[in-house]
């Protein structure tokens, strides 16, 4: 259980270094995909748009809505790899590669998405170095994660966590409110992040909040300005 709680701790620790970087997320206009045959999908609350394991066939980008990108234990507990927003792609990976999607993507309400078939995406960077560039870049920075993350071998305690992903959820402008900093993730989100248990987050934001760091109004976690 330790060596869990490390490897996910570390994992947060590395994220705020990228943080600093400029990290790609959206990657082609909508109409660039169109143009290629891409087409739209309507996905329900809580259904899966891909599993892991399954063929990479499709490039994906979420147009509206919101979805996780996770890997799910034999109990069906989550690990959450990765929150989508829209504007951005996920499960590229295995298109570059020919193999397996490396974790689900599920839709946490109600989403639009755009999916374009590998061969035309193969196809499209062929035909535009300046998208295939940046995919280079998104796939460097995330090689560079794991880097980080192999490099670690501190641990810290929950506080230290907590604190780290907010501050780099803060400064990607990822999942906080831009009018109040109001962090748009739910406490068993923050778990399944951090590799907590969701009471340990709920008691670790209140000593927060009691500490001034954030602060917590009718349930919802304000990060400072």
């Amino acid at each position: 259980m330790m060596a869990k709680i490390k490897c996910h701790t570390l994992l947060v620790s590395a994220l705020i270094v990228l943080s600093h970087q400029k990290i790609i997320y959206r990657m082609i206009a909508i109409d660039t995909l169109l143009a290629w045959g891409a087409t739209y999908k309507k996905v329900a609350t809580g259904e899966t748009i891909f599993m892991e394991g399954s063929a990479g066939l499709f490039f994906y980008q979420l147009v509206s809505g919101s979805a996780r990108w996770v890997n799910i234990n034999d109990d069906g507990g989550e690990f959450i790899q990765a929150m989508v927003e829209p504007g951005d792609c996920f499960g590229e990976l295995a298109l570059f590669d020919d193999s397996v999607y490396v974790a689900a993507a599920v839709a946490n309400k109600e989403s639009i998405i755009l999916r374009l078939c590998k061969a035309s995406f193969h196809q499209l960077l062929k035909e535009h170095p300046d998208i295939h560039l940046a995919f280079t870049t998104l796939l460097a920075q995330r090689l560079r994660f794991k880097f980080l993350l192999l490099k670690e071998l501190a641990s810290h305690n929950p506080e230290h966590s907590i604190s780290t992903l907010f501050s780099y959820l803060k400064t990607s402008k990822r999942n906080v409110s831009l009018k109040c900093n109001q962090v748009q993730l739910t406490r068993q989100q923050i778990a399944n992040m951090t590799g907590l248990r969701v009471e340990t987050v709920i008691r670790t934001i209140r000593n927060l909040h009691h500490k001034g760091s954030l602060k917590i109004d009718h349930g919802k976690v304000l990060l400072g300005i």
